[in-house]
């Protein structure tokens, strides 16, 4: 049986199949709410607001600072920050220049900084005072020129903006005065001593890049992604198209996303700027602070990771708190299980479904409908514009209704490539469509569903598992708070299947109890052999969990054990 093509026979009578895109700049976005908004506050971060001029008056100056210290067209700056009004700035003056956004995690070694920034060529990065230190040690071993340093106190408000220093040094340890050189340029006074009169720069959309957003690298070295202007002006008019309830210049969106991650960029940022939202704006995740913060500021729209919602529904004292005003919540970059789902919409009243992308899809591909048929378990159907096909991973044409083969996307937020690297692009690239590497199947209803990483697949006993699988039976048990599944090496079955688990406060489980819950709901070659309790898991900063790292450690644990035997 073919594969159906009917997805968009479930569209919404709101939502159009097809979208007439604008080609024009991304920050075109910033100059149109500028205008139109004036006033409206953008900004909220820890009390301090800015209004859509103010934003825009700010990054005109940085735009032109950055060119009076000799930026050109095609350079590309570094921007290493959390969700703060800087990151913000510094993300749209760099376009408004006519450069390349480099969006880098500041929460990076000096190695992965390193790393990040030769192979992006960077020649300025923008960066928070206690990460200059880091940055002024590698930047020998780049093409850095200038470094334009910032605080999270030049953007608070009064008392807190005198009071933060002495909890920089508690919390870090460290106080770092920074003078202005030639090299190093201090924040306030490039916005105190600049004008707005940059020199605009003609944009082509369609060829030239905004942004190079480096993978996670959990398999080798990150790659550049190459993302044009026009795919991520797409994927945002696609994005408004999918939440067609939302209200231009009346939203409120929950910044949590990290800005240096493309969803949140995406999905917060640039879909805010494009909308008139408000974005609140929180450095990172503590979940009573959101919690505080959603029963204050009321925000509207939350996207989100699963690793977020679980965090808010573990919280001890989550029903002290009114979430009542968030209307609809897209969770990406992790499977989003159904139990999450359930009880987050029960505590909101709002609507909280799966989406699907990745960094070469500006991002996203997929997603249920927010308002509309949905399908639990399923990550939906194509976004206006966007092809999807599962192709066989044995013949490589394209696999049957209902069969698990490798999914692969086609549509104007499609990635030009991987900087530097054809060979990688080539491989990833073929025939117009983008191969991601993601493993899945298509139901005769036209819903796409996720059954795991190609890499990931455990292969115990000659049997194919799909951690996905297990994970969501192990979710399903009331003592669990976090679960990924991994194969790690067996002598007998090839690979085994282990489970890595945090418990929810307060509460025990044995691992005869869980091995006694999966059995009841799986076949027992899917079972977990091993299950290894945790305080905690690593995770990237958008919250996705590493299991890769954990793969990694396991064998690391085995070489040595083997070595000392």
């Amino acid at each position: 049986m073919e594969q159906v093509k009917n997805w968009q026979s479930h569209y919404p009578p709101e939502i159009p199949t097809t979208i007439d895109y604008e080609e024009k700049s991304l920050h075109a976005f910033l100059e149109e709410s500028a205008e139109r908004y004036g006033e409206k506050k953008a900004l909220y971060f820890e009390g301090k607001e800015l209004s859509f001029q103010e934003l825009y008056s700010q990054s005109k100056k940085m735009a032109n600072y950055m060119q009076s210290l000799g930026l050109r067209k095609g350079d590309k700056v570094a921007v290493m920050l959390p969700n703060s009004p800087q990151a913000v700035i510094s993300y749209y003056a760099t376009l408004m220049a006519g450069a390349i956004v480099v969006q880098t995690n500041p929460l990076y070694k000096e190695r992965e900084l390193e790393y990040q920034l030769k192979d992006s060529g960077a020649s300025f990065i923008v960066c928070l005072d206690i990460l200059l230190p880091r940055v002024t040690n590698v930047r020998g071993n780049t093409e850095l020129k200038h470094t334009i340093v910032t605080g999270i106190k030049d953007y608070l408000p009064f008392p807190k903006n005198l009071v933060y220093p002495f909890i920089q040094k508690k919390q870090y340890n460290m106080v770092v005065k920074v003078e202005q050189s030639e090299e190093t340029h201090v924040w306030k006074q490039m916005i105190a001593q600049t004008s707005e009169n940059y020199d605009e720069v003609e944009i082509d959309p369609v060829e030239d890049l905004a942004l190079l957003q480096y993978t996670g690298g959990t398999t080798g070295n990150p790659k550049g992604v190459m993302l044009t202007h026009y795919n991520l002006v797409a994927n945002v008019q696609m994005c408004k198209a999918w939440l067609h309830k939302t209200k231009d210049g009346e939203e409120i969106v929950l910044g949590v996303l990290p800005f240096f991650h493309v969803y949140g960029m995406t999905t917060v940022m640039n879909m805010s700027i494009m909308q008139g939202s408000k974005m609140i704006l929180l450095p990172n995740f503590d979940a009573e602070k959101v919690l505080k913060t959603i029963e204050k500021l009321k925000p509207t729209l939350f996207p989100g990771a699963p690793t977020i919602y679980v965090g808010l529904l573990s919280h001890p004292d989550l029903n002290k708190y009114d979430l009542s005003s968030i209307q609809a919540c897209i969770s990406g970059s992790a499977p989003l299980p159904i139990d999450v789902q359930e009880q987050f919409e029960k505590i909101t009243g709002g609507s909280l479904v799966e989406g699907y992308g990745l960094t070469e899809s500006s991002p996203v591909t997929h997603a249920n409908f927010v308002w509309g048929n949905r399908v639990n378990g399923s990550i939906g159907v194509p976004w206006p514009d966007t092809d999807s096909k599962i192709f066989s991973m044995e013949s490589g044409e394209e696999a049957n209704t209902g069969e698990v083969g490798e999914i692969a996307v086609k549509g104007p937020q499609i990635m030009r490539g991987y900087w530097n690297n054809q060979e990688e692009t080539d491989n990833v690239l073929k025939n117009g469509w983008l191969y991601t590497g993601d493993l899945g199947y298509v139901d005769e209803d036209g819903y796409f569903y996720v059954v795991d990483r190609k890499k990931d697949i455990i292969i115990a006993g000659g049997y194919n598992i799909y951690p996905r699988e297990v994970e969501e039976v192990l979710y399903e048990h009331e003592c669990i708070q976090e679960a990924v599944v991994a194969g790690i090496p067996d002598p007998y079955r090839g690979e085994t299947v282990k489970a890595y688990v945090v418990l929810k406060d307060g509460y025990t489980v044995t691992e005869e109890e869980l091995n006694t819950h999966c059995r009841e709901n799986l076949a027992s070659f899917k079972v977990p052999r091993i299950y290894d309790f945790r305080e905690e898991l690593p995770k990237t900063a958008v919250g996705k969990i590493l299991k890769r790292q954990l793969v990694e450690e396991e064998k690391e644990e085995k070489n040595i054990a083997s070595q000392t035997t």
